[in-house]
């Protein structure tokens, strides 16, 4: 069904994108071509390279650097997912082993790192000055998020940090994929500067849908235990609201003091209190706002079949699952 909506118009450019990131690693040592392999075959929707493509066909984009500009994007987020999933300890990734579960920390670092590369050198091929500056400030965004919740997100009640730390780690590279279509395009700044906020907010959605997710989906289809992020000491928009209307329940207050690794029964019951009210539609409402306005940004875009197709991912963001 999904591949019958937002996917359809640029099936054949995604075809071009798959093969242009299998052969990233033809050169290099045989074990990072099978890591490659592995990475690329691991069920990705790849939403972000075709977020890349429909914007940048709806622009008039020439053909040849969308297909790059798609590549280098998702080779970027393959590229966070091997040092995310090394960081958080996952042994699997949409039901598959991660490459940290069969390989040395070393070697799955340097991997990570070579696709940091393969990425950068891809956008360079845009030929666009710009864009990779834009890459390059996107890729410290991204970093810099990651060492911001390590140190200094457990436990941390506060909406602004939460906003912070999302944009870091989903929004950025969306708004980047979206500017990024658009600055290889004949618009002027103005659309740029709009594309850049219709990206900002379908990024800031999906990950506030994946963070409701996380509570309200089942260990089997999100791949990590449910409140997986809360157990961690993590506070995300669900936990937010729900400490905005249950001020006193004596769950948080473990929480808040920081002993959720020492008291992992509280935190498990405090999952399910979240689960259970109505913090998560709350969370959910606030998600749809952030689609209105990323579809208010494409109301005067050029019309066709990638227009309604940029619609459709938009609305599909707030619907996984629900």
């Amino acid at each position: 069904m999904i591949a019958q909506s937002f996917f359809a118009p640029v099936q054949r450019e995604l075809q071009e994108v798959e093969a242009l990131l299998h052969c990233q690693a033809n050169d290099a040592h045989p074990d990072l071509c099978a890591a490659l392999d592995h990475l690329l075959s691991s069920g990705g929707k790849r939403i972000r390279p075709t977020l890349g493509l429909l914007c940048g066909r709806m622009l008039g984009a020439p053909h040849d650097k969308i297909i790059i500009l798609a590549a280098a994007v998702e080779l970027l987020h393959t590229a966070t997912l091997v040092h995310d999933d090394l960081i958080d300890g996952a042994l699997l990734r949409r039901g598959i082993p991660t490459l940290n579960a069969q390989w040395s920390p070393p070697a799955t670092v340097l991997t990570g790192d070579f696709l940091f590369a393969r990425a950068a050198k891809l956008a360079a091929e845009t030929d666009h000055l710009a864009l990779m500056k834009l890459f390059a400030d996107t890729l410290a965004t991204i970093v810099n998020g990651e060492l911001t919740q390590l140190f200094q997100a457990r436990g941390l009640v506060s909406r602004e940090n939460y906003y912070q730390r999302i944009y870091a780690k989903t929004a950025s590279l969306m708004e980047m994929t979206a500017r990024a279509a658009a600055m290889i395009s004949p618009v002027d700044e103005a659309i740029v500067e709009t594309m850049r906020q219709f990206g900002y907010e379908l990024g800031m959605a999906f990950q506030m849908v994946d963070d409701i997710l996380d509570f309200t989906g089942e260990q089997a289809e999100v791949g990590k235990p449910v409140g997986s992020d809360l157990l961690q000491g993590l506070i995300t928009l669900p936990t937010l609201y729900y400490i905005e209307t249950h001020p006193d329940d004596p769950d948080l207050n473990i929480l808040l003091e920081g002993e959720y690794s020492a008291e992992p029964q509280h935190m498990e019951r405090l999952v399910q209190s979240v689960r259970a009210s109505q913090a998560i539609d709350q969370a959910l409402s606030e998600a749809r706002q952030s689609i209105e306005r990323a579809l208010a940004c494409l109301a005067n875009m050029p019309a066709g079949a990638e227009h309604q197709a940029l619609q459709a991912l938009a609305n599909y963001i707030v619907d996984r699952h629900f």
